[in-house]
């Protein structure tokens, strides 16, 4: 039979007439997170504590982020609070996403009670999710002056937010399994601040995911990792695209588990693989080169990990710190035995006015990567050196 790219015609194609399949297949990831136990030992009243009065946001976010996973809709009182009182803008828009997931009529209210809140980033994300999650018929997206840097690598350069869970083998089997839970600040300490960053041009088929991670380099200086991923995009809607994309990033393994540290060896040009899917939202009255630009972009993750349980315990058990937990793959001849976990999150990403001169910035953040996720360290872009996707540890 000879292939066509024209689409059936048959009654058979009709959208109201496709198979709904009811299997009762289950993902993986939702089977281990009930099997795995909680390797957060503090109790209530500490995390509650702790989301009040530490000094720093990423430490406040984090315990709040555990009852949250602990309490579910029980935790709302708790996260209306923090909305209201905590200073630190980040923390307040991770914790606006956390409405999303609380199945309690009273979050629409919460919600709503940001829509004019004096802080415009916050004030925009209250605006995403009440939108998509049907809390107003009120849509983000607005005509509003907007700024694009000429010349630069990215036309886009957008700010992710990502929240993700780490299930850990804990034994030699495959009976025991624990989980880590990390926020979206604390994310962004251990792996690094991360930028989804597309041309206009190739968005549909190529996206560039950028890295920042500070206090991994003993000198103070800042350390990049960016990924090149592939894939399709549909866009039968005009306004929406939506994407699965894939990387195969080259990249040492550090054996000891933690980024830059040679002391048990390190594997380089190891093949790292990840996923990433989801939909992205253009602005009608948005254009950069002829194309609307993407103001909101929604999706999951998923891919492997190395953490070097020995060297955790004996260093007193602390996880959360830069780099330690290693991005890693099952299919390679040192580094597969080693892989150990199982990482999947969720991001959210939108366009905002980031200096606060009331004008949209399309491109403003600095994106350390070149066009082929090639790491950009003066971001001239040429890449510092041909093919390197990280830092150059043995210059760190």
């Amino acid at each position: 039979m000879a292939l066509t790219t024209q689409p059936a015609r048959s009654r058979s194609a009709r959208p109201a007439e496709r198979v709904h399949y009811s299997d009762p297949i289950v993902r993986f990831e939702d089977m281990v997170a009930r099997a795995a136990v909680s390797l957060e030992k503090r109790c209530d009243e500490e995390l509650l504590e702790d989301g009040r009065t530490l000094t720093d946001p990423a430490l406040r976010e984090h315990a709040l982020y555990q009852y949250l996973w602990r309490h579910g809709s029980e935790a709302l009182p708790v996260v209306r609070r923090a909305l209201h009182e905590d200073s630190d803008t980040d923390l307040r828009i991770n914790l606006l996403w956390s409405l999303e997931w609380l199945r309690d009529e009273e979050c629409r209210q919460v919600a709503l009670e940001f829509f004019d809140d004096p802080d415009h980033r916050v004030r925009e994300w209250a605006r995403v999710i009440a939108w998509e999650m049907g809390w107003t018929d009120r849509d983000f997206r607005y005509k509003r002056a907007f700024s694009h840097h000429a010349g630069r690598t990215f036309d886009q350069t957008i700010y992710l937010h990502i929240t993700c869970n780490v299930y850990i083998k804990l034994g030699a089997g495959n009976d025991l399994w624990g989980h880590l839970l990390m926020s979206p600040q604390m994310l962004k300490r251990v792996f690094g601040q991360a930028l989804a960053c597309n041309n206009m041009q190739t968005r549909d088929d190529e996206v560039v995911v950028a890295k920042t991670l500070r206090g991994l380099h003993p000198d103070g200086t800042d350390h990049h990792e960016s990924f090149l991923f592939r894939g399709f995009t549909e866009l039968t809607d005009p306004l929406q695209g939506n994407f699965y994309f894939e990387t195969q990033t080259r990249r040492p393994i550090f054996l000891s588990g933690k980024a830059n540290d040679v002391t048990q060896g390190v594997v380089e040009d190891v093949v790292v693989p990840f996923t990433r899917q989801g939909q992205w939202f253009l602005n009608d009255d948005i254009s950069v080169k002829g194309r609307k630009a993407i103001e909101y972009v929604r999706g999951l993750f998923q891919g492997w990990s190395y953490v070097n349980l020995k060297r955790i315990e004996n260093s007193g058990g602390e996880f959360f710190y830069p780099g330690n937990s290693i991005l890693s793959t099952l299919h390679h001849p040192v580094v597969g035995p080693k892989t150990n976990a199982f990482i999947n999150g969720r991001f959210k990403g939108k366009v905002v006015d980031w200096d606060g001169d009331g004008v949209i910035d399309l491109n403003a953040l600095p994106a350390y990567a070149t066009c082929a996720g090639e790491v950009d360290s003066d971001l001239d872009g040429v890449p510092d050196e041909g093919g390197r996707c990280v830092s150059d540890w043995r210059q760190a």
